[in-house]
């Protein structure tokens, strides 16, 4: 069964809110921090340590 990738961090994403229950606030700053991170130099070498 092949399964999206964007429909499996949703379904994960909301599964962990709803279950953790963290903070929204800690929700926005580790999907904010995220993305400056893919978008500075340090993107390539946080893909390549997670691979």
């Amino acid at each position: 069964m092949d399964v999206p990738l964007w429909f499996a961090l949703v379904a994960v994403g909301y599964l962990g809110i709803k279950l953790i229950r963290p903070p929204w606030w800690l929700v926005v700053v580790l999907l904010l921090g995220g993305y400056l991170i893919a978008g500075s130099p340090l993107g390539p070498v946080v893909g390549a340590a997670v691979k």
